[in-house]
């Protein structure tokens, strides 16, 4: 894996303490983390200069989270970005369409800075590849 600092996250949450908290500990490990307070910020952020993941809330004003997941998959710039969503909502189907739309995982709020560090590590190892789908503790919806 190359050097972290060269590793760009984008966090798109419009809970800003909370997306400042999460870019305090991604910057303490070493990574390069941007905040975007909405999903319409986070879409521009996003086009203007890829990076290697998105950690994204999925309550947002103007665009959602699963809006704005759609139209990145839909733009051949930034369909292979892997996609985190974090969330303190905990509907089954709203878990269960993230992994539909190919999220690479789905954390719920609060996080731990381990559970945090440990996903983006495994999202980042996987290439943009979709990491397997989280076991969420009930069966997958058919």
């Amino acid at each position: 894996m190359p050097d972290r600092s060269t590793i760009r996250i984008l966090i798109i949450d419009d809970d800003l303490e909370f997306a400042d908290v999460l870019r305090m500990h991604l910057t303490a490990a070493g990574y390069a983390a941007e905040v975007a307070e909405d999903g319409i910020e986070g879409g521009k952020a996003v086009l203007a200069n890829p990076p290697a993941l998105v950690l994204c809330d999925i309550s947002m004003p103007f665009l959602n989270g699963l809006e704005l997941f759609s139209l990145m998959q839909a733009d051949a710039k930034s369909a292979s970005i892997p996609v985190v969503f974090v969330s303190g909502r905990s509907d089954s189907n709203i878990m269960a369409r993230a992994v539909e739309l190919g999220a690479a995982d789905f954390l719920m709020k609060p996080i731990t800075r381990e559970q945090l560090l440990q996903t983006v590590e495994t999202c980042l190892q996987a290439g943009g590849r979709k990491a397997a789908p989280p076991n969420y503790g009930f069966p997958p919806v058919v």
